[in-house]
């Protein structure tokens, strides 16, 4: 709204002061050679020019922090950032509703909206002529980013990463690293056996710095139920990453998630917790700063999470001396015959990305901006921050200053307040596996760095596993391979499309019937569950596994690899 008002306020007074010297000017003295192309008169200002952004996962910040400044001192632009207020999922159809686009567009999902929409434009033009960066970054992955076999145009430049390392395991349920000691460190590999860790320490602990223990905490209240319920089920049943459908690599046929055994019993266990009072009774109804401060509070001895949603959490517990209250990922799956996909390698998944608007006034000047984004030139900015203030080169390599260090681990505002890693995501980026010219990793966050970085109890836990990394308990991305279709929720699905439309109501309905089934007495659970299945087959769910099998097959056609 107040970026509305301003333009709005910039408008009547541009109109005010055409209006006056049209009224003092003579017209036959007027001299009007420097204002035939704007464009030009932009680029000869000493003044930088200011971009809006919408970013679907933005929030309220200024374009003014260190590295935003190095930033404009580069391209001579700013950036005027809007993000969905209270998490608003009406943002892009409004925009698309009014005609008022920003100049850059960051929409996840609904991207496919604003393409039928013709809200943004095709880049591939621009990359020809203009993108000689970008073109480096993506190389022979440029394909990736086509929108579909029917129009393979390019709308967006990626988010991921193009070069990417697993140093770090995801998608895992999480345990307190005092669980873990307390109990003489046991093997966690099953539910049970997770469970039963859980029990015992609460049963010892039953409260924790005067307050009461919780078992496990989930995030169920809002869009974060598809992270913390709905990807947890299918993660623990070793299936790969894509979002709400299962996906067999090789013949590309897609499977409603939901409709996985494995998957359901998954739900069956957290019924049988939640009956035992070992679930947080508010798993469904707290908010995502209530469930922050709970876990902040050293009172929460689980959780299904990943890092990046907990990190505040993390960094409050280590700041606060309760490092050992901080969680472990551990490699626990549903039944000992899945494999846990906690470090598959997806490729780079293309899909989501930057675009820019078919109203923007700038069109090539910010495509001049993204593209020198993509420069290594940026990338060691936006990842290391400014040299002599962020970093120092030590012996001809980039070292991070011990205070940036100490405040990346424990001080959750520091990429907020200093620009160092905010804007590597949601722009193209090379990826924390690739190196610059000289050989040097474009980010700080090597494996060597993470393993420098974990505190003392961590080490100590580690050690006692025989480990250095906890990506040591898990299946190692080699022996899973390379994903030939990506990451399925990466996909731009056609809004209107028959599967759009049965998705969206499956979605609706599986998280409503899977809350109230987790949460019900365990004798009605597979009746509950039973209903859910004859309602997504009533809604033609069959006819979606059908499209999404298409998709991935298109897919896999356009970036030959089927």
């Amino acid at each position: 709204m107040k970026r509305k008002l301003s333009i709005l306020l910039l408008f009547l007074l541009f109109m005010v002061a055409a209006l006056s010297l049209v009224a003092c000017s003579d017209n036959s003295d007027t001299d009007t050679s420097s204002n035939d192309d704007g464009a030009t008169e932009e680029n000869n200002s000493d003044e930088p020019l200011t971009l809006t952004f919408f970013n679907a996962d933005g929030e309220e910040k200024s374009f003014d922090d260190p590295v935003a400044q190095k930033i404009t001192e580069q391209t001579g632009i700013k950036l005027e950032m809007d993000y969905p207020v209270g998490g608003n999922d009406e943002a892009i159809p409004l925009m698309i509703a009014s005609g008022d686009y920003p100049d850059l567009i960051f929409a996840k999902g609904d991207i496919g909206k604003l393409i039928e929409a013709g809200g943004v434009i095709k880049l591939d033009d621009l990359i020809e002529e203009k993108g000689d960066n970008l073109k480096a970054m993506y190389g022979d992955q440029l394909d990736r980013l086509r929108n579909s076999v029917d129009d393979p145009s390019i709308y967006t430049l990626g988010t991921n990463g193009v070069k990417k390392a697993k140093w770090e395991p995801c998608c895992s349920l999480q345990i307190q690293l005092d669980v873990l000691r307390e109990l003489g460190y046991p093997q966690i590999t099953t539910l049970e056996e997770f469970e039963a860790a859980i029990t015992e320490y609460k049963e010892m602990y039953p409260e924790i710095n005067g307050q009461e223990t919780i078992g496990i905490s989930l995030l169920g209240s809002d869009w974060r139920w598809l992270i913390t319920v709905g990807d947890k089920a299918s993660q623990l049943a070793g299936i790969p990453g894509d979002g709400q459908w299962s996906i067999n690599d090789e013949t590309g046929e897609a499977i409603y998630k939901f409709l996985e055994p494995d998957v359901k019993e998954y739900f069956r266990w957290l019924n049988g917790i939640n009956d035992k009072g070992l679930l947080d009774q508010e798993s469904f109804t707290h908010t995502y700063d209530t469930y922050i401060s709970k876990l902040s509070s050293g009172r929460v001895l689980s959780i299904a999470d990943d890092d990046w949603n907990f990190v505040d959490a993390d960094k409050a517990l280590q700041s606060n001396g309760m490092e050992h209250r901080t969680y472990a990922p551990l490699p626990v799956t549903v039944k000992p015959e899945n494999t846990h996909q906690a470090l598959k390698d997806y490729g780079f998944s293309g899909g989501w990305g930057i675009a820019i608007s078919s109203t923007s006034e700038h069109q090539e000047r910010a495509f001049e901006f993204l593209d020198w984004m993509a420069s290594e030139e940026a990338q060691v900015l936006v990842n290391w921050g400014i040299e002599g203030e962020n970093y120092d080169i030590v012996d001809g390599e980039r070292v991070m200053q011990e205070d940036d260090k100490e405040r990346m681990n424990t001080d959750s505002d520091y990429s907020k307040e200093t620009g160092v890693g905010y804007y590597v995501y949601p722009f193209p980026q090379w990826g924390n596996g690739a190196v610059d010219s000289n050989g040097q990793p474009i980010t700080p966050n090597t494996e060597q760095a993470i393993i420098d970085n974990f505190h003392e109890t961590e080490k100590e836990v580690l050690a006692e596993y025989g480990m250095e990394n906890w990506i040591d308990w898990y299946p190692p991305t080699e022996e899973l391979g390379i994903s030939n279709h990506g990451e399925a929720f990466n996909y731009t699905i056609e809004a209107g499309s028959d599967l759009q439309i049965i998705q969206q109501k499956a979605d609706d309905l599986t998280e409503q019937r899977i809350t109230q089934a987790i949460l019900g007495a365990p004798e009605d659970f597979d009746a509950s569950w039973d209903a859910m299945i004859e309602e997504l087959e009533a809604m033609d769910i069959e006819k979606a596994n059908e499209e999404m099998t298409q998709k991935t097959l298109d897919v896999m056609e356009l970036w030959g690899t089927k």
